[in-house]
């Protein structure tokens, strides 16, 4: 079987996700797949398709390389026990504030967020 028909289903996610640059190229063995996701969020999606493809990543034949578009809005989502100040500490020069300005069309109290809730992260 080709390497670009094991991981068809992640080729066709970036294509239809809209990874920009997107080159796929097989040499010696590995498929490099590289480019540039338009964010977080799909670039997440994507690692995520490759953890079922290759569920424990030990095949060795692929080398994945997608990054995030500058200025790319990042997104969390809220786990059980969070914060917004708990979220911040994982966003160096980011304060809970500044998560809850970003967010204030889906948060009226900072105190009080849900598991499950897809919170946007500005820039630091």
């Amino acid at each position: 079987m080709a390497l670009t028909d094991k991981y068809a289903d992640l080729i066709n996610q970036a294509k239809t996700g809209g990874v920009s640059d997107l080159q796929v190229a097989e040499q010696n063995g590995v498929l490099y797949v590289t480019g540039t996701a338009p964010s977080s969020s799909l670039k997440d999606e994507i690692w995520k398709t490759y953890e079922k493809l290759d569920p424990e990543m030990r095949s060795g034949d692929m080398v994945l390389n997608i990054s995030v578009a500058g200025g790319a809005a990042q997104e969390y989502e809220v786990k059980a026990g969070d914060s917004l100040s708990k979220i911040a500490k994982n966003y160096p020069g980011l304060t809970w504030q500044q998560i809850f300005e970003a967010n204030k069309d889906q948060i009226k109290n900072p105190d009080i967020i849900h598991p499950g809730q897809k919170l946007k992260i500005p820039s630091a």
